[in-house]
């Protein structure tokens, strides 16, 4: 009898939790390009969040790249240490979160700028697989460069069937090889939404209920950033915890291109998504 009632709340609160989104990915894969080893370190907290809302969603197996620090040129603004550190923390952000949601096995997480040669070829592969059935939706968590060295190197008919989502001028106008012109003359679709900070960098009370949930895949999630609100090499983190990159996700998983697509998600949404997964799924314990 307690079993049945236990499963009862959890079916109850589950549909809950999902009555403010659908899980309706458009057709085509999904590659991710971010940087994090630039002066904003907002990236720790957004890959771990995308990589948690694909695992959550059931949606893994359509994510086909995923690179990280694709800053090449590096700023003055951040010392030698710093971004080597910097680096680091991008790494285990992407293993760590793999490591414990799972369903990741397929990727190899990538260092744009330390394995920019493979990286390059591992988006070219992306992109050379694309058809109109099968797209490959491209985010832009970062300057546009090695998306553009991609398509430079790929076949123009491929380009068609390429999308790349965007949320932010920031990104778009930070390359040092590429402009955002440069990425539309590939013939690319862009994929506009709105600025992902106004919802989704926020008061860093707002992730307590991951930060105190007994789970330690909610933990690390919410240690990924709070590492980029305590960065000692910029002060527009301090107080905020900030996953806004991982907004275009959140759209692309909730529909895409169409009316009912989340274009300006916020934390309620992405909890709900975890949440339902965590109850779904259990970690036990060894």
């Amino acid at each position: 009898m307690n079993k049945l009632i236990l499963l009862v709340v959890v079916t109850l609160i589950s549909t809950s939790m999902l009555s403010s989104q659908t899980i309706v990915p458009p057709s085509g894969r999904i590659a991710v390009v971010a940087d994090g080893n630039s002066p904003d370190p907002d990236d720790l907290g957004g890959t771990a969040v995308t990589l948690a809302l694909l695992r959550a969603t059931g949606l893994t197996d359509r994510l086909v790249h995923y690179s990280h620090s694709c800053d090449l040129v590096v700023l003055h603004r951040i010392s030698e240490a710093a971004e080597r550190e910097r680096h680091a923390m991008m790494q285990t952000t992407c293993d760590g979160t793999a490591r414990r949601w799972g369903g990741f096995e397929h990727i190899t997480f990538l260092d744009a700028k330390w394995q920019t040669d493979e990286t390059i070829k591992d988006l070219c592969k992306a992109i050379n697989a694309s058809t109109a059935k099968d797209p490959l939706w491209i985010v832009e968590a970062g300057e546009p460069d090695i998306i553009g060295f991609a398509l430079q190197a790929t076949p123009k008919e491929k380009h068609k069937f390429v999308k790349v989502i965007t949320h932010h001028p920031a990104n778009d106008n930070a390359g040092d090889f590429y402009t955002w012109q440069d990425i539309l003359d590939f013939g690319i679709e862009e994929v506009r939404i709105p600025d992902q900070n106004i919802n989704l960098k926020v008061e860093e009370s707002k992730w307590d209920w991951a930060k105190n949930y007994n789970d330690d895949r909610l933990q690390f999630v919410w240690l990924m950033g709070k590492m980029a609100e305590i960065d000692d090499v910029v002060k527009f983190q301090k107080g905020k915890w900030d996953c806004s990159d991982a907004g275009m996700i959140l759209y692309w998983i909730t529909g895409a291109n169409k009316n009912y697509g989340l274009k300006q998600g916020t934390v309620k949404d992405v909890k709900s998504l975890l949440l339902n997964y965590i109850l779904k799924h259990p970690k036990t314990t060894k």
